[in-house]
């Protein structure tokens, strides 16, 4: 699962209505100022594949696995956070990010500690290697415009715990996004090269420049809104995480449960199927 390693790693916060309250953090963004209402807050690093002066050294170790999350060595509360990543080709101009082509999209799990009084979103996210989650298998992106196949798939989660499988986060069509597609993309390109230093939020760009211009990038769009049961539980050692992409004219939720239940997936869904350990 190092085949990223080449990737600049990036997230966004607040792209889906009412998961930064869920998660008890709209207060770290309470004085940044967005577009509009809709718009998401900003963007934070998760790997970078170069040394930086600039970042914290942590975010220098890979953090990526397909089959596995491991706690942090605190006593903190962990949570996954299901989301749909978007793997993306990057190039530039003057120094700065100029075009970004989404390749391909597949299942993540933004996995945060719950740490109230961190300064930055980053220092919630890279706690060490197998502490983000990435599927196996990625779906091709024939065009990111409303009408792709993006327009066809859902999102849903599950959180396995002593042989019960319990609904983690909510079943959405992934177009349920508040930003998506062009929109999302120029935001993207906008806030690389404009965010700064302030509040929870670190200069992407500078990070950038330092890692010397990676053309390859993996996004994660936004974690959904959680279940009951999701905002309300933590992560425990043996617990299973599953974070299915699937084609809701094919599949439904109850389907899709089925298939977390028997361990059996079909080939058109992304499936992200990780254990947690200490």
């Amino acid at each position: 699962m190092a085949l990223y390693k080449d990737y600049i790693g990036l997230g966004i916060a607040g792209n889906f209505a009412l998961h930064l309250d869920q998660a008890g953090e709209a207060e770290d963004f309470k004085d940044v100022i967005t577009a509009d209402e809709a718009a998401p807050k900003g963007m934070f690093p998760f790997y970078l594949p170069s040394p930086s002066k600039k970042a914290s050294k942590q975010l220098q170790t890979y953090p990526l696995s397909s089959t596995t999350i491991k706690l942090p060595n605190l006593e903190e509360n962990v949570q996954a956070e299901p989301e749909v990543a978007i793997i993306c080709e990057f190039s530039y101009e003057d120094g700065k990010l100029a075009h970004i082509k989404p390749t391909h999209f597949v299942a993540y799990n933004d996995c945060s500690i719950r740490r109230a009084g961190a300064k930055k979103i980053s220092e919630k996210k890279n706690w060490g290697e197998a502490s983000k989650g990435i599927g196996e298998l990625h779906i091709p992106i024939d065009r990111y415009t409303a009408g792709g196949v993006k327009d066809s798939y859902s999102i849903v989660s599950f959180l396995k715990r002593n042989g019960e499988v319990h609904q983690y986060g909510e079943d959405v069509e992934i177009n349920g996004y508040s930003y998506l597609y062009e929109q999302l993309l120029e935001w993207i390109k906008n806030q690389i090269n404009t965010q700064e230093d302030f509040g929870p939020l670190e200069p992407i760009l500078e990070y950038i420049q330092e890692c010397e211009y990676p053309q390859k990038a993996i996004i994660s769009i936004g974690a959904t809104r959680y279940t009951e049961f999701g905002e309300t539980n933590f992560l425990k050692p043996n617990d299973e995480i599953f974070v299915v992409l699937y084609h809701k004219d094919r599949d439904d939720f109850e389907s899709v449960k089925q298939c977390v239940e028997m361990g059996l997936f079909k080939p058109s869904m992304s499936v992200l199927h990780q254990k947690v350990v200490v």
